[in-house]
């Protein structure tokens, strides 16, 4: 019997290549960085991508601080987090998180780009976001992205 050529390829966690990739957050608009960013973490780049398994890259996010919106965004548009509790919703802006952690706003922006379930906590810890230019990843030799 023939094999068919559509069916889906599954690659073996030994066989994976995982690669280190570094972003510069300085000047890049929220939206089209965190994008491109979940898509690196899911493994969409890679030939050997498959929904159900996780065979995305590492990727790390310097100089949060310095990310931006276009138009008004980032002191009009409300992020609405809900504590759990009755009457426990929270409104903030964009600018007001940055100001409190600058990390945070990168990592909703990725986390809501991700699958919604354990497959999704998995690839979101290969993400590593810093407040500054240092960070601790320089033996894995991270190229730019």
């Amino acid at each position: 019997m023939k094999s068919r050529s559509y069916s889906t390829r599954t690659v073996a966690e030994k066989d994976l290549k995982r690669e280190w990739f570094i972003v510069d957050a300085e000047g890049a608009t929220l939206g089209r960085m965190t994008s491109k960013i979940a898509s690196v973490l899911r493994g969409k780049h890679k030939a050997t991508f498959t929904p159900n398994n996780d065979n995305g890259d590492y990727v790390i996010v310097i100089n949060s601080a310095k990310v931006r919106m276009t138009g008004k965004k980032m002191t009009d548009r409300p992020l609405i987090h809900f504590t759990g509790y009755p009457g426990g919703q929270r409104f903030a802006t964009p600018q007001q998180v940055i100001d409190k952690n600058p990390n945070k706003l990168i990592e909703h922006a990725v986390k809501g780009m991700l699958p919604k379930s354990s497959l999704g906590d998995k690839m979101f810890g290969k993400l590593f976001v810093y407040e500054g230019a240092e960070h601790p990843h320089s033996a894995q030799k991270p190229k730019a992205l």
